[in-house]
C-alpha cells in the first residue's frame, strides 16, 4: 500500500467509527459561503442549504482578531471541491445548526483550524469522539506559534468576546 494511501484509509476508518450504528450520519456538500471560521453554509446534493457548525472548537468572531484569517482559511479549504461532512451523536445545536466534522481531500478542516493556530478547542459532550486528536493539533499549534499562537493566544477568548460584545 502507497504512503499517501495509509492516511486516507486512516481517515476512512475513523469516519465509520463515527457512523457506527446509534452514532451518526455522513454526506456530501459543497460550500456555498463561510460565515465565519467554525460556521458555513452548505448546499447538499439534494439542493437544500444547511448552516453548518464545526464540532470542537471555536474560532475568533469576525470583529475579533484573526476572526476574518478564520473565515479565509475555512473559505479556502472548502472551496472548489466535494466536501464530506459527518455528523456525531448530538445532530443540532440550539440554533438549528447542523453540528460536524467537515473533511476535504482527506483533511478534517476542524483539525486544520486548531494546527493553523486559528481556533481553540472546544469539547462539548456528547461530540467528544475526535477531543484528543483536536487538543494535540491545538498543542502543535501552540508549540510551533502557529497563528495567534505566535503572539501567545488571543487577547480574549472567541466566548469572553461574545459575552463583551453581544449582537444586537
Amino acid at each position: 500500500m502507497r504512503r499517501t494511501a495509509i492516511p486516507a484509509l486512516f481517515h476512512l476508518l475513523l469516519l465509520l467509527l463515527i457512523l457506527a450504528p446509534g452514532q451518526g450520519l455522513c454526506f456530501s456538500a459543497r460550500l456555498e459561503r463561510a460565515i465565519d471560521g467554525d460556521s458555513l453554509i452548505l448546499a447538499l446534493q439534494d439542493g437544500h442549504r444547511e448552516e453548518v457548525r464545526l464540532i470542537g472548537l471555536d474560532t475568533p468572531e469576525l470583529e475579533q482578531e484573526w476572526g476574518q484569517a478564520a473565515r479565509e482559511y475555512s473559505r479556502t479549504f472548502c472551496s472548489g471541491g466535494r466536501l464530506e461532512v459527518a455528523l456525531d451523536k448530538e445532530q443540532r445545536d440550539h440554533y438549528g445548526r447542523l453540528l460536524a466534522y467537515v473533511w476535504r481531500d482527506g483533511k478534517m478542516l476542524n483539525e486544520a483550524l486548531l494546527e493553523a493556530g486559528l481556533a481553540v478547542i472546544l469539547p462539548i459532550k456528547p461530540n467528544t469522539v475526535f477531543a484528543r486528536r483536536f487538543r494535540a493539533a491545538q498543542e502543535r499549534a501552540q508549540a510551533g506559534q502557529q497563528g495567534f499562537w505566535a503572539q501567545g493566544g488571543l487577547q480574549l477568548s472567541p466566548s469572553r468576546f461574545r459575552k463583551l460584545h453581544p449582537r444586537k
